[in-house]
């Protein structure tokens, strides 16, 4: 028999406004993400299951409906000249649709369109023609990758052999009980978890002195105009006794190794709630005061999300610091309490 909240869900979600939906494949998808991908949440958009399509052949945005309500995830992947037209067409067709997790230019468009427009986080993009690991500032990421190879562990990319099925799926549940949310994993904003990696994806492994993998570090492609632009991170598992340095000295391994492949950037990801202030635009003050409010609140990093933890481990590689934003027409509790609720959240 379903549940109370099913039922109601799937009831609220049977008064959405009917958005024209696109039967696209995902081997579609992933080509228009290698012609204009070239955002941090791009290649979820297309590999994430759960999620509707609206757009054409030349370009898409990805929604999700909960409650009753159009949630988008990240800029439309389509040409940038031709983003804010997507835009336009979905709000027409959507009704009040919400933006999640969206960068400037989107952000712009939507004002335009007599949106609201606030401060979601930030996102971190070390933009590898000026960024290395050199100087004072860095001295702690340095530290960790010495501390790792002094103590006989190595960072390696993993080829497919390095570990066995069985045992990625372990190191992940070990690393998911660790959480502060054990019973479900993140999605929307997060995709969940999986154990081989997708197209063009890269995973750089620990292993400790005796081979053992302790930890993973997985990336996924960002593209432009069909070439490889750089990647961000997608994903971190690891048992729950391995050092602290593994994240880090990760990050600088598989950094260094893209910067001498030549890519152009690596992005971090979303950190939630960090920098918020004003975003040029109208925005809501109760939602930046909530926002403020909530990034500094003990109970939300010790009973939901540490987003003051993600912020300070991401500030330590030195990146710029760009704003994310989301937009609504009209921010109510109601469409918030929905937006957690598709996110895993609560």
């Amino acid at each position: 028999m379903p549940s109370l909240r099913k039922t109601f869900d799937a009831y609220l979600d049977g008064r959405a406004a009917p958005v024209p939906r696109m039967d696209l494949a995902p081997e579609a998808r992933l080509r228009l993400v290698r012609s204009h991908g070239d955002f941090s949440l791009a290649y979820s958009t297309a590999v994430q299951g759960g999620l509707s399509y609206f757009g054409d052949d030349e370009g898409y945005i990805a929604f999700a409906t909960k409650m009753g309500r159009h949630f988008v995830l990240g800029d439309p992947v389509a040409p940038a000249a031709a983003r804010a037209d997507y835009i336009r067409r979905f709000v027409a067709a959507a009704g009040d649709p919400w933006f999640v997790q969206v960068g400037r230019r989107t952000a712009q468009a939507l004002a335009g369109f007599g949106y609201q427009v606030n401060h979601a986080g930030i996102d971190t993009r070390l933009v590898l023609a000026t960024h290395d690991f050199s100087g004072t500032r860095n001295e702690t990421v340095r530290y960790s990758e010495r501390w790792l190879f002094k103590r006989g562990y190595a960072i390696v990319e993993d080829d497919g052999d390095t570990a066995s099925r069985v045992h990625v799926e372990s190191l992940s549940a070990q690393w998911r009980a660790e959480r502060i949310v054990k019973r479900r994993e993140m999605t929307f904003l997060n995709r969940p978890f999986k154990v081989g990696l997708g197209d063009a994806m890269r995973r750089f492994m620990l292993l400790d002195p005796d081979g053992r993998a302790v930890a993973l570090l997985d990336f996924d492609p960002m593209f432009r105009d069909g070439e490889i632009l750089g990647y961000t991170t997608a994903f971190k598992r690891k048992f729950a006794d391995t050092t602290p340095h593994a994240e880090i000295g990760l990050t600088k391994f598989a950094v260094d190794r893209f910067r001498k492949e030549g890519h152009g950037q690596v992005t971090l990801g979303l950190s939630p709630l960090a920098g918020i202030e004003d975003t040029g635009f109208r925005e809501s003050r109760f939602w930046r005061a909530m926002f403020e409010r909530a990034y500094a609140s003990r109970r939300v990093n010790s009973r939901i999300f540490n987003v003051q933890g993600q912020a300070a481990f991401k500030r330590r590689f030195h990146g710029e610091e760009e704003a994310t934003f989301i937009a609504f027409r009209r921010g109510s509790p109601f469409g918030m309490t929905a937006l957690l609720r598709l996110c895993k959240a609560i």
